[in-house]
């Protein structure tokens, strides 16, 4: 049990003795507080259910207080604060002991087990085989995978599946631009449709048809010949999956669409609803009677021409989904699906599925500027930028970083002349310097005759930038955890900036003195403080690692 656990055990003790159960509440919240004047951990509880017990927030504090049995080997005093804030001030010696056990754990640091190994599946990206991944594309795809390292580092058993939607009109529209691209190119006076897709891609992929097929396929419609079509998709999806594969993002699974109606599934869920009562056929079209499950109104799911609409197809994937006993279901969409996706879990309600297993996550949508001027994008008009032309740009690293630093909620500003920038101004490098630095100068102290790997005594380590240092290190697990719990991947950026700032203080404090360099004739300090510039390179990389981002060195 770690110190957290032991306060919040503490916590809980004092809520039984007072009679105050905790079924009725959130769980006990204990983090470290906005000032560092006011501790070093902090909990709300007593503002929480102060109205519940009729009880003034700071008397209820005042009164848990004098319950708690805490060690004061692990925290010498406790306060009340402000409202009704209790405030927890740790041992030192809890700090030291909590640095070697950074050093000890190394690449674990910061992982958790909470997950139970729950089967837990992460959908991402699935974008449609139309054209190349766009920075949209590229948002979705760095916070799904970002959330997927999360989870899997929390205990979870991930699969990372990529749904891929080779059915429907669009596709059809892709063959039929590649024919037309096709036919211009053997010479032929056609006119292409504005509504088509207009990218460069679409002739590169008819230039690759004449080579292959020369002029046998120019008396041939999009319906008489699946060259067009099937070609198109995989010369896209092969692009598709390289620049994935640059990103360093992979997935377990690659779930096909068409199959859904190969093997009848679909037939299925509308037989099921039917029998159900709650699929009914009106003006030639079928209809799920949504105003049943709670919707506003009634939803088409086979038009009158006998093509599904969206709806049908993806209730029948995510029921296979629940089918193949994924306990947690975690779906990452753009902001365009923010008013359908409830149509989907209503239909898995009617077909008698816990919903609740799903998890829809939405992410606002990237604008790319270049000082003040904005790029508009467009996937059929092609005047859209591709994942790799930004990659090329700015780089895998820094292309990674920006889209995970703001909360996905929030519309992402993708500031292209801070991400060209090769300082310490841009965030990414600003985090990355501060583990090659530690790398310098841990390369540093053994020119010196140092051995790093010596344990020092960290009781040596007394300064206020150390203390400090030491308290944002041992707080890494508590964020991964929140990171992973709430989905929500920015909180490990903000938290790498925040320790890299600490440990640049750290250093700028050796700079202005030189008692408190790392590296002195001092041996039992310079030991003591090579062990903390190993734990904060190993906290940086482990923090790194779980965004993707690499670790150098060197810079």
């Amino acid at each position: 049990m770690d110190v957290k656990d032991k306060i919040i055990k503490a916590i809980q003790h004092a809520l039984d003795s007072l009679q105050i159960f905790s079924d009725d509440f959130m769980p006990i919240d204990l983090s470290p507080p906005k000032q560092k004047e006011h501790g070093d951990l902090a909990t709300n509880i007593a503002m929480i259910l102060a109205s519940k017990v009729k009880k003034n927030p700071r008397q209820l504090a005042q009164e848990l207080i004098t319950r708690f049995d805490l060690d004061p080997g692990i925290v010498s005093h406790v306060e009340v604060a402000g409202a009704g804030f209790i405030n927890f001030t740790l041992n030192h010696q809890v700090l030291y002991h909590g640095l070697l056990g950074i050093i000890e754990s190394r690449e674990k640091y910061g992982h958790a087990d909470w997950g139970n190994q729950k089967k837990t599946q992460v959908e991402f990206v699935s974008a449609n085989p139309t054209g190349p991944l766009t920075i949209g594309h590229g948002r979705q795809a760095v916070l799904g995978d970002t959330i997927a390292r999360l989870l899997k580092a929390t205990g979870h058993n991930v699969t990372r599946e990529y749904y891929f939607n080779d059915a429907g009109r669009q596709m059809r529209v892709l063959g039929d631009s590649v024919r037309y691209r096709y036919l211009q190119l053997l010479g032929k006076s056609v006119e292409f449709p504005d509504d088509y897709y207009q990218g460069e891609y679409i002739r590169d992929i008819a230039r690759h048809i004449v080579k292959e097929k020369g002029n046998s396929l120019q008396d041939q419609g999009v319906d008489e010949t699946p060259c067009f079509r099937d070609t198109a998709e995989s010369i896209i999806f092969q692009d598709i999956n390289t620049t994935l594969k640059r990103m360093d993002i992979h997935f377990d699974v690659y779930y096909n669409e068409k199959s859904l109606y190969e093997t009848e599934k679909i037939d299925r869920v509308i037989q099921e609803l039917r029998e159900k009562g709650l699929a009914y056929d009106l003006d030639g079209a079928v209809w799920l009677k949504a105003t049943a499950l709670d919707l506003d109104q009634d939803r088409v799911i086979v038009k009158s021409t006998g093509e599904p609409t969206y709806r049908l197809p993806d209730i029948a994937y995510h029921k296979d989904k629940i089918d193949r006993g994924f306990e947690l279901i975690i779906d990452i969409f753009g902001a365009d699906h923010i008013a359908t996706y409830p149509d989907v879990l209503a239909g898995l309600k009617a077909l008698g599925y816990d919903h609740s297993k799903v998890k829809v996550l939405i992410h606002q949508f990237v604008t790319l500027t270049e000082g003040k001027e904005k790029i508009k994008m467009s996937t059929r008009k092609a005047n859209f930028v591709t994942l790799d032309e930004l990659m090329d740009e700015v780089g895998v690293d820094v292309t990674r970083y920006f889209f995970l630093n703001r909360s996905m909620s929030s519309h992402l500003n993708f500031d292209l002349t801070l991400a060209k920038t090769q300082s310490d101004e841009n965030p990414v490098y600003y985090v990355q310097y501060a583990h090659a630095r530690i790398s310098s100068i841990l390369q540093h102290a053994r020119d010196r005759g140092y051995d790093p790997d010596i344990q020092g005594d960290t009781a040596l380590l007394k300064t206020n930038e150390e203390i400090d240092l030491i308290k944002i290190l041992l707080d890494f697990p508590r964020v991964v955890s929140d990171a992973a719990n709430q989905y929500e991947p920015h909180r490990i950026p903000a938290y790498l900036e925040n320790l890299a700032t600490s440990y640049h203080r750290f250093q700028h404090a050796g700079k202005m003195d030189d008692s408190l360099r790392v590296v002195s004739e001092n041996k039992e300090t310079t030991h003591a403080r090579l062990m903390l510039c190993k734990a904060t390179k190993i906290v940086l990389a482990n923090g790194l690692e779980l965004l993707g981002i690499s670790h150098p060195e060197k810079m």
